[in-house]
């Protein structure tokens, strides 16, 4: 399903993947247009979530987050909130943060839950959906970006 202003997990907010997404629900969550499914995965409720390791890699808290957002702002001023408040990462960091999410889901313990997601979705037989990622950016109408090698 398309979601009007969610933009892909691939997409880059200085230089970090994820981010900007969770941004994105963050706000049509505020303005009531983010749908029930999405609603049910948003902040640190379970530690897998993606909204929850992308804040404790900024070491960011979730309510803290979505205040800061709510406030208003360009992401990058966000992001630049977030990395005052939870220390500056460094290239390294980010690379490994950025390959870590972006291979999610391709061989590795997360693999199975790829596998039944796609399946409950009718797109059990693609081969080209490896990741979370991939998976994420199918159904919303994207195509797959791949996994980075």
């Amino acid at each position: 399903m398309k979601i009007p202003g969610l933009r892909s997990p691939h997409d880059k907010v200085g230089g970090l993947v994820y981010f900007g997404r969770m941004l994105d629900k963050i706000r049509l969550h505020a303005a009531g247009k983010l749908p029930a499914d999405y609603v049910a995965n948003l902040g640190e409720r379970d530690w897998y979530f993606y909204d929850a390791r992308c804040c404790r890699f900024l070491g960011v808290k979730y309510p803290a987050l979505v205040k800061r957002v709510k406030q208003g702002g360009t992401d990058a001023q966000v992001l630049r909130w977030c990395l005052k408040v939870g220390g500056k990462k460094t290239s390294e960091q980010i690379a490994i943060w950025n390959t870590f999410m972006a291979k999610r889901g391709w061989r590795d313990e997360a693999s199975g839950g790829v596998a039944e997601e796609k399946a409950a979705s009718g797109l059990g037989r693609r081969k080209d959906i490896v990741t979370w990622f991939d998976l994420f950016d199918v159904e919303e109408g994207r195509k797959p970006a791949g996994v980075i090698a």
